[in-house]
């Protein structure tokens, strides 16, 4: 239970992201050059330049970490391990101010652990979630305060009964605005499985790749992705689609913003949207 009053409470797993920068792989593109594949070779020994690890790390973490730099008093829920990724991972969230109250240390399992095969200026992602029980206490609406926002994300494939209490919650207190930024196993199950969360959604954001995985679609036009997202509840959708910028609709009309107009390569594009 949160018994002050915060602004945001970021809700989804958290994980450690390890970077391993490649130098020898090679990109193999389709026709379209939208689907392509990255190649090692199959039982070598592949050098790297160097890796880096990133504790605290997921969409609700940094949403957490973002709004508490901001000024906000920023919440999250989350789980982690009591192994060192765990440890190193909670104490970065102190530093940064975030209340941690409702982060749970499970010690009989492992922090998420993120691979980032790092080549060029993209990624690919090896990711693993652990089945943690979840807790909700601090979505009890008899007590403490309420939030002005929740912030939910990435849930393991288990997460649907924190969405029914989720919901439940936002019935109790309409105040309360929801933004949702689907994860991988959210995304997955499509968008008529996330039906109730959707109705109850303020603000949903999502990749253009995820946009059609959530409607089951091949579409490519982003209006018509937008509005069939739109048309199962969220007020706001938000899609992004790399150098192209972002898409928005609020209901009414539609909006683009252009990539910002920096002349330099990109480094690196993990988390752009």
């Amino acid at each position: 239970m949160l018994e002050k009053h915060v602004d945001i409470i970021a809700i989804g797993d958290m994980t450690v992201d390890s970077f391993i920068r490649l130098r020898d792989a090679h990109i193999h593109c389709k026709v379209d050059h939208e689907k392509c594949e990255i190649c090692m070779s199959f039982g070598a020994k592949i050098p790297y330049e160097y890796t880096k690890t990133i504790y605290a790390a997921g969409g609700a973490a940094n949403a957490a970490v973002a709004a508490a730099r901001l000024g906000l008093r920023a919440a999250l829920v989350s789980n982690l391990g009591t192994d060192q990724y765990g440890r190193e991972s909670l104490i970065k969230l102190q530093v940064e101010k975030v209340i941690t109250r409702d982060v749970r240390q499970h010690p009989s399992k492992q922090t998420n652990c993120n691979f980032i095969l790092w080549y060029g200026d993209d990624r690919t992602i090896l990711i693993n979630h652990v089945m943690y029980e979840h807790s909700f206490d601090s979505l009890n609406p008899a007590t403490g305060k309420a939030p002005k926002w929740i912030y939910l994300t990435s849930l393991s494939s288990h997460g649907t009964e924190y969405e029914k209490v989720l919901c439940e919650y936002l019935d109790a207190r309409p105040k309360v605005k929801l933004a949702f930024q689907p994860g991988t196993y959210q995304i997955d199950r499509g968008i008529d499985d996330l039906g109730e969360i959707a109705k109850r959604t303020e603000v949903l954001v999502l990749n253009l790749e995820e946009a059609q995985s959530l409607l089951r679609v091949n579409e490519k036009d982003v209006k018509k992705l937008l509005r069939g997202i739109a048309d199962r509840g969220p007020k706001i959708v938000l899609i992004t689609d790399g150098t192209n910028g972002s898409y928005m609709f609020d209901g009414d009309d539609s909006y683009h913003m252009p990539l910002f107009p920096d002349p330099r390569k990109a480094f690196e594009r993990t988390g752009c949207g």
